[in-house]
């Protein structure tokens, strides 16, 4: 490109030695898309699935005096309890793992699978596929599953565990099962399903639904019976053991809810917000001994009742895994007064999810929600242009008193009445928002580009003025070839607000200020030169 004799007037200039990549020039027809911004106020009651026995329920029927199987007798319905049949249990801990160290303070020995037991001195054996260990100092490959057993010290996988490792081969990978007794399993669990510093009773019950649990939900045809984390019951091993919970546990030795002679399916929950749930109404299967029933002390909860709780369009849209946004959310509820369905509009349509799929779409504490509001405010895409006025329009749908409001100096104040309509005036980028008494919704931003003029003042030749960037900002001049823009010349602002650049060959022409000052890009009309 040929070099171009650039006129300043202002306070410098600077000449393009060769042109920066253009941009495609928009079409005169193309409006940007309308930008809105949406949020989902929740309240609600209780907190988990609210089938079973209430953590808090238990908590304040022990503070009340009521012994451990009286608790239990309230919230499993009809069940008795019995001996358990299992001692011992087999965890999973590591799952297609490409290597495992287990370690120990003291000797400790490793049996392969053929029965042929190795010693092992203190300290750390790192395992690949090919379950390598020092037998007599040197590295020899043992034939697997094998079974890594304790000496006078627990054995440790990244913590300690009581009871035995077995490493296995599962292709390429490596998995490690801690196999233990079932008490010493359960001392590892109940301190991290309910506070240790609770009344012993309500220990107790946990303990016993615990234990009831994990037998219900043992696993068949695999080298394991549960898991270490939420898909059975989170276990902590020796570390997330207390002594207070590690009392329950001896207390309630072997003892488990039975049904029919069965480990029953021992559901708890923290809150249920006042009254448990049939099994019923959320798995869609009845449940004999998980029927709904009063729970009065769910007050004692700090999430007895919540929220409001704001969950973002997008974070609803996400979690549901919509590609186009969420409008609004119609509810259907149950004989409970939980929501058992969700009728959810979109841009393109409406689709029904269960309260179940809400809740964990929007990360709420429950399916009892008591309070649904949405926020909603739109307005036009792309920036305004400075001193210009830009529409904006909100929704508010379950509460009333919603005011549009602007942020002004840190403060957030009123721009309309009840209607939600607004034209406002915008000199800087603004923020604005949809509020109702302490509701709010999500902050809309709208961006301001700066009005940026560009007239022919000679043959070859571009004048303009820049409103309202300070002296010095920078300018340029951009031409037209074949559809696409490339900047020819850059020169500054005056301290008026002016510019001039001089071109050596006609075309169309318009000029450019890039993202600066707080403000969105600023571009001027086009121009013929020549």
């Amino acid at each position: 490109m040929r070099r171009m004799l650039l006129v300043l007037t202002g306070l410098g200039l600077a000449l393009a030695v060769s042109a920066p990549a253009g941009v495609r020039a928009p079409s005169p027809t193309t409006t940007p898309a309308a930008v809105t911004a949406t949020t989902f106020l929740v309240s609600g009651r209780g907190w988990g699935h609210g089938v079973g026995m209430s953590q808090y329920g238990a908590l304040g029927y022990a503070q009340a005096g009521w012994t451990y199987d009286q608790i239990l007798g309230h919230f499993y319905t009809g069940a008795e309890l019995g001996p358990s049949a299992v001692a011992r249990v087999r965890v999973l801990l590591a799952e297609a793992k490409a290597g495992v160290t287990i370690r120990s303070p003291v000797p400790f020995r490793v049996r392969d699978v053929f029965g042929k037991t190795y010693p092992l001195p203190a300290g750390a054996v790192p395992l690949g596929p090919k379950l390598r260990v020092p037998v007599n100092g040197t590295p020899t490959e043992l034939t697997g599953p094998i079974l890594f057993l304790p000496g006078t010290g627990p054995l440790e996988l990244e913590r300690p565990y009581r009871g035995q490792i077995a490493v296995s081969v599962n292709g390429q990978k490596l998995d490690a099962v801690n196999v233990l007794g079932l008490e010493q399993y359960l001392q590892g669990v109940v301190a991290q399903e309910m506070p240790s510093a609770w009344p012993d009773e309500a220990l107790k019950a946990q303990a016993v639904a615990a234990r009831s649990y994990a037998l219900a939900h043992r696993l068949t045809g695999k080298p394991f019976d549960l898991y270490a984390d939420v898909r059975s019951q989170v276990y902590g091993g020796i570390a997330g053991e207390h002594p207070r919970t590690s009392a329950a546990v001896q207390a309630t030795k072997a003892e488990v809810l039975l049904w029919e002679g069965k480990p029953i399916d021992a559901l708890f929950h923290s809150t249920s917000g006042g009254t448990t749930l049939d099994a019923a109404e959320v798995f869609g299967k009845p449940v004999p001994y998980l029927v709904g029933v009063d729970d009065p002390h769910s007050a004692l909860s700090p999430v007895h009742r919540w929220g409001p709780v704001a969950v973002g369009e997008a974070t609803l849209r996400k979690g549901l895994k919509l590609g186009v946004p969420v409008r609004s959310l119609q509810v259907a509820r149950a004989r409970s007064g939980r929501v058992s369905t969700v009728q959810v509009t979109t841009s393109t349509g409406t689709t029904k999810i269960t309260g179940a799929a809400l809740r964990l779409a929007g990360g709420l504490r429950s399916t009892w929600v008591t309070q649904l509001v949405t926020l909603s405010l739109t307005r036009p895409g792309g920036p305004v242009r400075y001193g210009k006025t830009v529409a904006l329009t909100g929704r508010a749908n379950g509460v009333k008193g919603a005011l549009l409001q602007q942020r002004v100096d840190g403060v957030w104040t009123p721009v309309s009445g009840p209607a939600l309509k607004a034209k406002v005036k915008l000199v800087a980028p603004a923020s604005f928002r949809i509020a109702a008494g302490k509701l709010a919704g999500s902050v809309l931003k709208v961006p301001v580009a700066p009005l940026l003029t560009a007239r022919p003042a000679g043959p070859l030749t571009v004048a303009g003025t820049v409103k309202p960037l300070a002296a010095g900002a920078a300018v340029e001049l951009q031409l037209e070839t074949e559809g696409t823009w490339s900047t020819v010349g850059t020169t500054t602002v005056g301290a008026e607000g002016e510019y001039t650049l001089a071109v050596d060959q006609p075309g169309r022409y318009r000029a450019r200020t890039a993202p600066t000052q707080g403000f969105a890009e600023g571009l001027s009309g086009q121009i013929e030169l020549g």
